[in-house]
């Protein structure tokens, strides 16, 4: 079988919310194809989706081998992490990152959570800041999420 076509049909599936469908049509697909960016970050998409962090990082891990030079698989891998209280480890892994991190708003917003959770709200701030800047509905989050209850009053 084709892998683009099967590969438009598992994310046709995903889209339409039909996640088995979408899960058999990734499966199968031919072995050769199964370490692909995109086959990857569609399985991850699922895990992530149903909270299994701990296969999630395993993919997510093969998506930082398979793109290195990519910041979804750092991105994901972090929030794994950081999901299974593996937060320091999720903090170290953005750093040792790519440099296409830098350009994601959601990789200075995670680094903000992270640091608050490690107690350092000083860089906590800064990391926050350049997010809000760089796309203001961080800062609608920012208020809402339970891992920056410290700084609730100051965003």
């Amino acid at each position: 079988m084709d892998f683009k076509r099967q590969f438009r049909a598992a994310c046709g599936y995903a889209e339409l919310g039909m996640a088995a469908e979408s899960i058999a049509e990734l499966n199968a697909i031919e072995d050769e194809f199964q370490h692909r960016p995109e086959v990857l970050q569609l399985r991850l998409h699922h895990l992530m989706r149903k909270k299994q962090w701990s296969r999630a990082l395993t993919i997510s891990r093969r998506l930082c081998r398979a793109a290195p030079d990519a910041s979804a698989g750092f991105l994901h891998a972090g929030f794994c992490l950081h999901q299974i209280g593996r937060t320091r480890e999720a903090k170290e892994l953005l750093l040792r990152g790519p440099t296409a991190l830098l350009k994601e708003p959601i990789y200075y917003y995670n680094m903000g959570c992270y640091e608050v959770l490690l107690g350092n709200l000083k860089d906590a701030r800064v990391h926050l800041q350049i997010s809000f800047k760089m796309d203001s509905s961080f800062r609608d989050l920012a208020k809402r999420d339970p891992d920056l209850r410290p700084l609730h009053a100051t965003l």
